[in-house]
């Protein structure tokens, strides 16, 4: 949204109620996560920030708040009919059919601009998917950035665009030029010079640039595979787990693996459709989609899955994504390998290969044998073997 037409004179309200809304909502969260009754991370006590560092935002709930005729002007208490850069047709057409109320407006800069987000309640019918009977299973990776087999087969590969990447040339000559400059210092209280203002500004253009691109990949890529399948099957990947790795730490947050199914997760509801997440320790790479015999070892650097049981030979990533497909035909038909919704008996699952391997733990008191109750070496305790599924996943 561009700049304000007019300051608002006085002091308003709705900033403070912003604020003190905000302040309630962290004290809650903090007491909920204290007591167990909050999911996800714990919350810390909720700390104050500055109105330097903090992002500025405001949320408008009374008052005026309209999109204009003609779909390029809106109206906000205090600050009046502004003019914004997008066009807003999409909104006025629902608020005019009566499908959508606008129930208040949040006014943020950033990166250097002016937004306007407006919270709506919206009618939306469900949306008839392409394909209904169908299900899809999605393998995400670096090099290809999705892998998608359907029931029947097919097998789509979605190239990563590294959009980081690409950027890092220009990103790199960016940084050299803000780390010329006269820059803030916290512990003597130097203040950045206009200069290293200006600088960083374009530095963090590029990063803007950046974002907004990758957005809008994965946007498209969730929207086509919520309006095309009736089930999704994706991966429960450990994403924080697997960015501590600083080889792939950058291509994997580049490649955004938890916002692809934060997205397929609401997109597909909106569709009356479902997703299936996988077991995070489910060997969908070292299953055999042809037999169902499952590898005990499969280095990373491999990307050719050969079994040693029926001799068929397939891409990895391949591989992983028809067995995630013949996943959501298990579960419907509650064959036990990704969780029973039937009576039928469960089926003894493979493990992954992060997957502790002990069958028990060291016992660290005191036996029979070297000081301290160190275990002889007759008396080690021997890992648990792979075993072999004991029934094929199977398309159907």
């Amino acid at each position: 949204m561009r700049a304000p037409v007019r300051a608002p004179c006085g002091e308003e309200p709705e900033a403070y109620s912003t604020g003190l809304a905000n302040a309630a909502a962290s004290f809650d969260n903090y007491a909920k996560s204290k007591q167990g009754k909050r999911r996800g991370r714990a919350m810390g006590m909720p700390r104050f920030k500055p109105k330097r560092k903090a992002r500025l935002s405001c949320r408008f709930t009374t008052g005026t708040i309209r999109v204009e005729a003609g779909g390029r002007h809106v109206t906000l208490p205090r600050l009046g009919t502004i003019r914004v850069h997008e066009p807003t047709v999409k909104l006025l057409t629902r608020v005019r059919a009566g499908t959508a109320r606008i129930l208040s407006a949040t006014v943020r800069h950033e990166r250097g601009r002016w937004f306007v987000s407006f919270q709506a309640e919206v009618k939306r019918d469900l949306e008839r998917v392409a394909r209904p009977d169908m299900a899809v299973g999605i393998d995400l990776g670096v090099k290809t950035l999705a892998v998608m087999a359907d029931s029947t087969g097919e097998i789509r590969e979605v190239p990563n665009p590294g959009h980081l990447t690409t950027a890092l040339k220009q990103l790199r000559r960016a940084s050299r030029v803000v780390s010329r400059r006269r820059g803030p210092d916290r512990r003597t209280g130097q203040k950045p010079s206009r200069r290293w203002d200006k600088a960083n500004a374009r530095r963090n253009k590029v990063h803007h640039r950046v974002a907004n691109l990758r957005e809008d990949a994965l946007h498209k890529l969730t929207t086509t595979v919520a309006a095309e399948y009736g089930t999704v099957v994706v991966e429960g990947l450990n994403v924080v787990g697997m960015v501590k790795n600083r080889r792939l730490a950058r291509h994997i947050a580049d490649a955004g693996f938890g916002e692809i199914r934060r997205r397929l997760e609401y997109k597909v509801k909106r569709n009356g459709c479902r997703i299936v997440t996988a077991d995070r320790w489910f060997p969908s790479s070292k299953t055999c989609s042809g037999c169902g015999a499952v590898k005990a070892k499969l280095p990373l650097h491999l990307r050719t899955y050969e079994c040693d049981a029926c001799g068929l030979v397939i891409d990895r990533d391949d591989n992983a994504a028809l067995n995630l497909a013949a996943l959501a035909a298990a579960v419907m038909t509650g064959t036990g390998v990704a969780g029973d919704h039937d009576t039928a008996p469960v089926v003894s699952k493979p493990r992954g290969a992060d997957r502790k391997t002990r069958a028990t733990r060291p016992r660290h008191k005191a036996e029979a044998g070297r000081a301290g109750g160190a275990p002889l070496p007759q008396q080690r305790k021997t890992e648990t073997r792979d075993r072999t599924q004991a029934e094929a996943l199977t398309l159907w």
